[in-house]
């Protein structure tokens, strides 16, 4: 009990702290005192200080098996191997609120310090924003999910992680979308400062935008092992389902996605302006929904977390912080008229503007799928839902439509293009993938969006690639100046984007599943591009530790050729009613063949093996690893001074 009373403790202390440093910051700010704003710096210090000691307590209890937090019992085990020890600590809603405070004072600290010796009173507002999400935070732990509740003294063993949970991706999969998501916090922090400073530059921008592409980055590599865990855990053969927590955290990647785009028309044209503004605070909200519809329990999903009662909690603050926004945008929107206005259609301003308007078309669809049996519970008084196949329909036409944009605006000049000057650009492409089509019709690939989508990718594959030659070589004339090197980064990015979507593609309509029951001895084959030949051999068990393993041997001959063993497994852990379903495959750069062991007799001797050959599935890992790439050449540290225009 002492643990769980120091730990509760330190986060009232915290939440001290933070409600005296907000009100320096905004007695500072009303009285024009610098003194008040530099002890508001030394709060957010003391403010992070006594979160970070109450996070390594958490940690403390769950490595050493401290069994007096009911949060360590039920999350851990003395079993539990060290590595999965450490993510039970966000395996939980406690945990994870706690998490997600810690991430929000490490932003607030680096912000604080980072620039204290430039605008007090524009920092001070900033600080002020981060302060009252750190609040809020403390005040839902505090309130409505204590961390540091405890248990009667005697308890000596835990019930341990949820068996989908141990494995590396879940160890790093909900850090990187809560970093992605806690990112966010900043250039909202810095767009709501500069409305309320009522700026007319771009220096919000300057200052944001290391801190956007970072929390884009972490959104970018959640998804992604999100999708990897759920393709090699979950053992239903696929890698995204539509799920609603899936499609909270894709929502701020896809707004996020075009403010990228969009602060860059401001910097380097002074267009935009509201644009940016409302991108970001779209964005920051749609990371609070996340954040609520995970511990919400409104929606049902295969990630959330069981229902609690911080659904008001997270609704009122959600929606105090977006009319807040709001009506500081409409007051100050005189101040945010362009400088300069698109003049000709055909011109990469209008490219621009193009991917904005996608990226919010396909966030609504995306946002009214998901939330469709809310809207019409409320209207209708029954709550009816949409698929898969409902999401696949409606926005796979718009992010097709955003791929081709990528092809588009990659080699379009600024300002005004000829369209002469058009066909020269994209008649290569062009050519190559009408010609890519043809072969794939004649090889009797007559499904017509598939044609198209594949068409649309050899299109954009070689505008980008032509793009990044020409970036390189600019690169090397130009010393490596870093303008150059974002670009590439940028190319890379869009590069990674358009060889995802060939997995995607490829797996949207040329999957094969088959559902076999076999005994012993019994060959069937599956397959189309490849024949695959699965000999069963029978149905084993072993004891792992403390854990039961049911597994089968499968002898796989390709085309004729042995490739090997494969072992499909069902683990039983102590305590967890479903086994973890391990399952195997047979990847290459064509198709992966994916087996799950789905149901066996009681002799052994007979069993339901479930299996996929899907086309094109390595293509979205190496995607998604080639967009981080990418990202990580634009985050490298320049050199250069910024643009002496951007400055106030």
């Amino acid at each position: 009990m002492i643990t769980a009373t120091f730990g509760y403790g330190l986060l009232i202390l915290a939440l001290l702290a933070g409600l005296y440093t907000l009100y320096l910051n905004l007695a500072g700010l009303k009285e024009k005192r610098e003194g008040l704003l530099s002890k508001a710096q030394l709060g957010m210090a003391v403010t992070g200080a006594f979160v970070t000691a109450s996070s390594l307590i958490m940690l403390y209890a769950l490595l050493t098996n401290d069994f007096s937090l009911k949060y360590v019992h039920d999350y851990s085990s003395t079993q539990l191997p060290l590595a999965y020890k450490i993510s039970a600590f966000w395996a939980g809603n406690a945990g994870s609120l706690l998490l997600w405070a810690q991430m929000l004072v490490v932003a607030g600290v680096l912000v604080t310090f980072s620039h204290h010796h430039r605008d007090q009173n524009f920092f001070a507002v900033v600080s002020s924003v981060i302060l009252v999400n750190i609040i809020f935070f403390l005040v839902s732990m505090i309130l409505f999910a204590n961390p540091f509740e405890g248990l009667p003294p005697g308890v000596e063993e835990g019930r341990g992680l949820n068996p989908m949970l141990r494995t590396p991706w879940m160890v790093i999969h909900p850090v990187a979308v809560y970093l992605g998501y806690v990112g966010w916090v900043v250039p909202f922090a810095f767009a709501m400062a500069s409305l309320v400073h009522k700026r007319k530059d771009h220096q919000w921008l300057v200052y944001s935008r290391q801190w956007a592409v970072l929390s884009w980055l972490f959104l970018s590599i959640g998804n992604l092992l999100g999708a990897q865990w759920a393709y090699i855990e979950l053992g239903w053969g696929g890698y995204w389902a539509w799920d609603p927590v899936e499609n909270a955290s894709f929502l701020p990647w896809l707004t996020g996605t075009a403010f990228l785009h969009s602060l860059m028309i401001q910097e380097r044209k002074g267009m935009f302006k509201v644009w940016n503004q409302v991108l970001v605070i779209i964005t920051y909200v749609l990371t609070l929904y996340g954040t609520f519809l995970v511990r919400s329990g409104i929606l049902a999903s295969v990630h959330a977390f069981p229902k609690s009662n911080l659904n008001y909690w997270f609704g009122f603050f959600m929606f105090a912080m977006l009319f807040w926004a709001l009506y500081l945008l409409f007051t100050r929107r005189n101040l945010l008229k362009g400088e300069q206005e698109i003049i000709a259609f055909f011109s990469k301003e209008t490219s621009f503007l193009l991917n904005n308007i996608l990226f919010i078309c396909c966030a609504v669809i995306i946002f009214f799928g998901t939330n469709l049996p809310i809207f019409s519970g409320m209207l209708t008084g029954v709550e009816r839902a949409v698929g898969q196949e409902w999401f696949n329909a409606s926005t796979g036409p718009v992010l097709l439509a955003i791929i081709l944009l990528i092809g588009l605006c990659t080699l379009i000049p600024w300002k005004k293009t000829e369209p002469l000057q058009l066909l020269r650009i994209y008649f290569l492409p062009l050519a190559g993938s009408l010609i890519l089509c043809v072969i794939l019709f004649l090889q009797g690939m007559h499904h017509a969006w598939s044609l198209i989508g594949f068409s649309v990718i050899t299109f954009v594959l070689i505008n980008t690639l032509r793009a990044i030659v020409q970036d390189i070589g600019n690169w090397s004339k130009n010393n490596g100046r870093a303008g150059v090197r974002r670009g590439i980064g940028g190319h890379l990015a869009h590069l990674g984007v358009t060889l995802f979507a060939l997995g995607v593609i490829g797996n949207a309509f040329y999957t094969v599943e088959t559902i076999e029951t076999v005994s012993v001895g019994e060959t069937f084959s599956v397959g189309k591009v490849n024949d695959y030949d699965i000999t069963f051999q029978g149905v084993k068990s072993r004891e792992d530790g403390a854990n039961a393993v049911i597994y089968t041997d499968l002898l796989v001959a390709r085309n004729g050729k042995s490739v090997g063993t494969l072992t499909p497994e069902k683990i039983f852990y102590p305590g967890w009613e479903s086994p973890r379903t391990e399952i195997v495959i047979l990847g290459g750069p064509v198709e992966d063949l994916y087996i799950v062991l789905a149901g066996w007799g009681d002799q052994g001797s007979e069993a339901t093996l479930e299996v996929h050959v899907n086309p094109l599935m390595n293509w979205l890992w190496i995607g998604g690893y080639v967009l981080i790439l990418g990202t990580l050449l634009v985050l490298l540290p320049s050199k250069r001074l910024p643009d002496k225009r951007l400055i106030p």
